[in-house]
């Protein structure tokens, strides 16, 4: 295998979102069982790669500050498994353009780390089976194989045992993301859950489902109260904490409204940050 004629690709890392969670029980191994329906938004980071005889990443971008460029970055371990895994010779200069909040339960490195697997895929001319694909991001992180489909699907187990769901309706829902910019880190909100199971998830009706970890969010971090208040005094048809927060969304049935919605909130809250959007199939 070499390298991909093409340089200077670019790849979206899509904004993940929880459309419903629900933990189950905390297994054996410390993990918590979770159900969950993702569905991805067409905006997200932008990652970017070119030529090179070694690896390196460079971040740019809003929330650039606090993220290191070094070998523990989620970017960078993606592409060593990567070459590890098909005997890859050849670098890759990665730059990331980082615009989604850090720890706000969107996937951020999580998608990051799947799109620089899909990206290196076309530029060093990789073929790959899924099925490879799939424990090279299981290794890198539970929500990793989910934001390598990027694409609306069940995820059961930690949320890495995933069924594609189809003919889910979502594609171009408009869908607006509201973060308080203050963070929310996933493993106290998980200690702060209550361990009581209230039940499965049925994808189909996930409207009426839940996000078990919403609560002890609201907790730790009790701006997301107010976040999801904003939300809930707009023509949202639903409004819901995203994954483990701070992030909350609000989907709706028309893009002016999702419009409207984020003109009053930007006004009434500048220091937060939103992101006026649509989901993908």
């Amino acid at each position: 295998m070499g390298l991909s004629k093409v340089t200077n690709l670019t790849e979206i890392a899509h904004a993940k979102i929880n459309l419903a969670l629900h933990v189950r029980n905390c297994r054996a191994d410390g993990y918590h069982a979770l159900e969950t329906l993702f569905a991805f938004a067409e905006d997200g980071d932008e990652l970017t790669v070119s030529a090179a005889d070694t690896l390196s990443l460079t971040i740019a971008g809003r929330f650039a500050n606090g993220l290191t460029s070094g070998p523990d970055n989620l970017i960078l371990r993606a592409a060593t498994a990567m070459q590890s895994s098909f005997g890859i010779k050849a670098g890759a200069a990665l730059h990331l353009d980082k615009r989604l909040p850090i720890a706000a339960g969107i996937g951020g490195g999580s998608a990051d780390a799947s799109a620089a697997i899909r990206l290196l895929i076309l530029h060093w001319g990789i073929e790959a089976e899924a099925d490879q694909l799939h424990a090279i991001a299981a290794r890198l992180g539970a929500d990793v194989p989910a934001c390598l489909l990027s694409q609306t699907c069940f995820g059961s187990g930690i949320g890495d045992e995933l069924a594609v769901v189809v003919d889910a309706g979502l594609a171009g829902r408009p869908i607006l993301m509201v973060n308080p910019l203050v963070p929310c880190p996933t493993g106290p909100v998980f200690s702060a859950w209550d361990g009581v199971d209230r039940g499965a998830l049925n994808a189909r009706d996930w409207m009426a489902g839940r996000n078990d970890l919403q609560k002890p969010a609201v907790l730790l971090v009790p701006i997301i109260a107010d976040v999801l208040t904003a939300l809930a005094d707009t023509r949202a048809i639903l409004t819901r904490m995203s994954g483990s927060g701070a992030t909350c969304f609000a989907l709706f049935e028309d893009e002016n409204s999702r419009d409207e919605a984020a003109i009053s909130i930007c006004g009434a809250h500048p220091d937060w940050w939103l992101s006026s959007t649509v989901l993908r199939d």
